[in-house]
C-alpha cells in the first residue's frame, strides 16, 4: 500500500500537534500549576470531542458495563498527567520530547517483564541503545552528574513514560466499542469529575482570571487541538492504516518539540542533545522491529 497525502495527513497534523503540546505546557508552568493546566485542557477537550461527535450524528449511550473501566483509565491518565507537567516545570519542552520518545522501549521491556511477552537480542540491544542516548542527555554527556535533585523533572518526566505504558497495556484489556470521540468524551468528563475536588479554589479562579490572551490560546491549542481533534485523527489514521505505518510517525515528535521549543520558548538546540536524541530514536527504531 503506497502512502499518499490523503493517508498520511492525519498521523502527521496529529504527530506536528502533540510534539508542540509539550511547548504549550511549558508556556502555561508561570501561570497556572500542573493540574490547573490538566482541567482547563480537560474543558477544551470535551467541548471538542461534543462538536466532533455531534458533527458526526454519534449516539451518546453509554454502556453501565463499560464505566469500571473508563473509571480506571481515567484515574491512570490523571495520574500520567499530573507527573509529567509537574516534571516540566524542572526541566525543558526539547527534553520532555526526548524522554516520552522512549515509550515503545518502556513497553516493551514491560511486556517481557511483566506479561511475558517475547523480545528479541536484536531488541534487547535496541533498549540498551535507547536507555545509554537517554543517560547521555539528562546528564548532558556527565553521567557522574545524575542525582535525583537536579534531575528531578527529567526522571518525573521519565516516569511519566511509565505511567502511559500501564495505561496502553490496560487500554487493550479494556473493550469500549464507541467511535474514537465519544471515547474520548467520556474518559475527559470522568477524569473532569475526579478532578474538581481538587482544582476548584480560590487560588485557582484567581489565576484564571490573570490568563493572558497567549495563555488562552495556549490552553485553546491544548484542549481543542491536541486532546480533541488530535486524538480522534490519531484513532481514525490507526483505522485506516497498518499501525506499523502509523506508529511510525512518533518517531518525528521529539524533533517538532525540538523546533517549536526553540521557535516560542528560545530552548537552545545543541549538537549533544540532537546527537543523544537521534540515539534514542535508533534504539527505538529497534526495538519496533519484529
Amino acid at each position: 500500500m503506497s502512502l499518499t497525502f490523503k493517508h498520511i495527513w492525519k498521523p502527521l497534523t496529529t504527530i506536528t500537534l502533540w510534539g508542540a503540546s509539550f511547548v504549550a505546557t511549558k508556556s502555561l508552568l508561570d501561570s497556572l500549576s500542573p493540574l490547573g493546566i490538566i482541567y482547563i485542557r480537560l474543558i477544551f477537550g470535551i467541548i471538542a470531542a461534543i462538536v466532533i461527535a455531534f458533527s458526526r450524528k454519534r449516539s451518546f449511550k453509554l454502556q453501565k458495563k463499560d464505566l469500571k473501566g473508563i473509571l480506571i483509565l481515567a484515574i491512570i491518565s490523571i495520574l500520567h498527567l499530573w507527573i509529567q507537567v509537574t516534571g516540566m516545570q524542572y526541566t525543558s519542552a526539547s527534553n520532555t520530547g526526548w524522554i516520552i520518545g522512549i515509550v515503545p522501549v518502556i513497553m516493551a521491556v514491560m511486556g517481557f517483564l511483566i506479561y511475558k511477552e517475547k523480545m528479541s537480542g536484536f531488541q534487547f540491544l535496541g533498549a540498551t541503545i535507547s536507555f545509554i542516548g537517554l543517560l547521555v542527555l539528562i546528564s548532558k554527556g556527565d553521567l557522574s552528574s545524575i542525582n535525583f535533585i537536579s534531575n528531578y523533572g527529567d526522571l518525573l518526566v521519565f516516569a511519566s513514560a511509565f505511567t502511559w505504558s500501564f495505561y496502553s497495556f490496560y487500554g487493550k484489556k479494556v473493550t469500549l466499542d464507541y467511535p474514537p470521540s465519544l471515547t474520548i468524551l467520556y474518559l475527559f468528563v470522568t477524569m473532569i469529575v475526579l478532578l474538581t475536588p481538587f482544582i476548584i479554589s480560590e487560588e485557582f479562579f484567581h489565576n484564571v482570571s490573570l490568563l493572558t490572551k497567549i495563555d488562552w490560546g495556549s490552553l485553546l491549542f491544548l484542549g481543542f487541538l491536541c486532546s480533541g481533534l488530535g486524538y480522534v485523527l490519531w484513532a481514525e489514521a490507526m483505522n485506516e492504516l497498518p499501525a506499523n505505518r502509523v506508529g511510525a510517525f512518533l518517531y518525528l515528535e521529539p524533533f517538532v518539540t525540538v523546533f517549536t521549543a526553540w521557535l516560542f520558548l528560545g530552548e537552545e538546540i545543541t549538537f549533544l542533545m540532537l546527537a543523544s536524541g537521534v540515539v534514542i530514536i535508533i534504539g527505538v527504531i529497534m526495538v519496533n522491529r519484529k
